[in-house]
């Protein structure tokens, strides 16, 4: 049977404040006892000291100066004389232990007599029976004793103001108890409060609500608190992170099972487009076995066969650039590239595909830095243009700028060409695909340029992106992290 922490707090304070009152209570009227026992025996003690002053006074003013004499004739009249001095009854005792005054206050118990063999030997003693106090001194003579002098002191006084301070400790100690109880109680109630609370907080967390409220405490209670809500936004972090984990990993296995369609339909593409300039040159091949004596022919083969070979080298040479881009972190010998110097430079290599086309070239460059490949960068800008060229109209435009927004450096080549179609449009970047299967025959595309092209600019850390189409012409947009010196 598990205990709430507020009835324990309630019984240890009750305990701890019924302790400290009944203790401080003892202590106290200890205290009152121990100062009522000094001053009547300081008060008994003085008393004695003038009884015998008082005696030897008497006994040097009378003629017959012998004590036991004085005390056998004159006892009586002496202890009277010494009961208005110190306003306690008296009792003189001789050297024997005898009475000599006639008034006897009480009889004497065994207990006193035992007392009056001390005080008849020397010594100071006294003893309490019920509220009398019964105080014997010898009774001296320069170094002699010649008796014992008894007082009778009343302590029914003291023990009345005892009672009384007792009577009132247990009043006051009472309330003080009440009092004390009630305002500890709603004090360390506001512990018990919090500590319930985070009880509760821990539960739910345990149940999975990782909502935990912070404590407005400057205490160890509101420092707990803030770990737990800690903890908690932790122990809700690491089941995101393992769920966002599990997302990773449900998608990485769709994208394993995407890739090992797109793989087979790579091997189904490739193994497509090398037939074809295989079967042409076979074909070439049988005709001249079947006739070789046809000049003709064997110039018009030798011109087919010759463009045909030259076509599947380019591609069996972007297939394999395709290849180690996808399948290893291809290594970049980065550095400060100026865009504006290399697009020129591609233009200039482009000149003669230029001027065989008719086509019309426009810039509007500006000068712009991108930390990249040198040689990565040809690629990109060499197969856009190439693009641009081969998919244009006979003396067509192309138009060429950058520009540096937000800190990237931007290029846009538009062109004159034919277009592509809105519904394919996020085809254009898959390995092999082409929009007209003829028109790239003819200028001897595979579908592999722009794939490739996304793979170099995309491992630089830049985009690629087809920004409008019609029939009227394409706009590619490219853009790189300008150069930070």
């Amino acid at each position: 049977m598990r205990i709430s922490i507020k009835i324990k707090f309630s019984i240890f304070l009750a305990v701890l404040l019924i302790l400290v009152v009944i203790i401080l209570s003892l202590l106290v009227l200890e205290g009152i006892k121990k100062d009522q026992r000094v001053q009547y025996e300081q008060y008994l003690a003085q008393q004695a000291q003038i009884a015998n002053l008082y005696f030897i006074q008497t006994i040097l003013s009378e003629s017959n100066k012998e004590p036991q004499d004085f005390l056998t004739s004159k006892g009586i009249e002496f202890s009277e004389q010494l009961e208005l001095i110190s306003g306690q009854l008296v009792v003189l005792y001789d050297r024997n232990g005898e009475i000599v005054s006639e008034k006897i206050p009480d009889s004497k118990s065994n207990d006193l007599k035992k007392v009056l063999e001390f005080a008849l030997n020397g010594k100071t003693a006294y003893q309490v029976e019920k509220d009398s106090l019964y105080y014997l001194a010898p009774l001296r003579v320069g170094r002699d004793q010649v008796g014992v002098v008894q007082f009778y002191y009343s302590l029914s006084k003291n023990l009345e103001f005892y009672n009384y301070m007792k009577l009132l400790f247990i009043y006051i100690g009472a309330g003080v108890f009440f009092l004390s109880f009630i305002l500890a109680y709603f004090y360390f109630n506001s512990f018990a409060n919090a500590i319930i609370r985070l009880e509760q907080i821990v539960d739910r967390i345990r149940k999975g609500d990782y909502e935990a409220k912070i404590f407005t405490r400057k205490d160890e209670i509101g420092k707990l608190s803030e770990g737990i809500h800690e903890m908690s936004h932790q122990i809700r972090k690491t089941i995101q992170d393992m769920e966002e984990e599990q997302r990773k990993l449900t998608l990485a296995v769709n994208k394993l099972s995407e890739l090992e369609k797109q793989q087979k339909q790579f091997i189904g593409n490739v193994t497509h487009e090398f037939k074809t300039p295989l079967t042409s040159i076979k074909a070439y091949i049988d005709l001249l076995e079947m006739y070789p004596d046809d000049q003709n022919l064997l110039e018009t083969a030798k011109v087919n066969m010759k463009n045909e070979t030259q076509r599947l080298y380019e591609m069996v040479d972007k297939v394999l650039q395709l290849s180690v881009l996808e399948k290893y972190d291809f290594e970049f010998h980065r550095e400060k590239v100026d865009i504006q110097q290399e697009i020129l430079l591609v233009l200039n290599s482009l000149k003669g595909k230029i001027d065989k086309f008719g086509i019309k070239i426009e810039t509007d460059l500006t000068e712009a830095y991108v930390e990249a490949d040198k040689d990565s960068m040809a690629i990109v800008l060499v197969n856009i243009m190439d693009n641009a060229i081969k998919y244009n109209r006979t003396k067509g435009n192309i138009f060429v700028k950058n520009y540096l927004k937000d800190n990237q450096v931007v290029i846009e080549i538009s062109d004159t060409g034919i277009g592509i179609p809105e519904e394919v449009v996020e085809k254009i970047f898959e390995p092999f695909y082409t929009v007209d299967k003829n028109r790239s025959r003819q200028s001897g595309g595979a579908g592999l340029g722009l794939a490739i092209v996304k793979k170099h600019v995309e491992t630089q850390g830049g985009s690629l992106s087809l920004v409008k189409t019609s029939l009227e012409g394409s706009l590619f947009r490219i853009s790189f992290p300008a150069y930070r010196s």
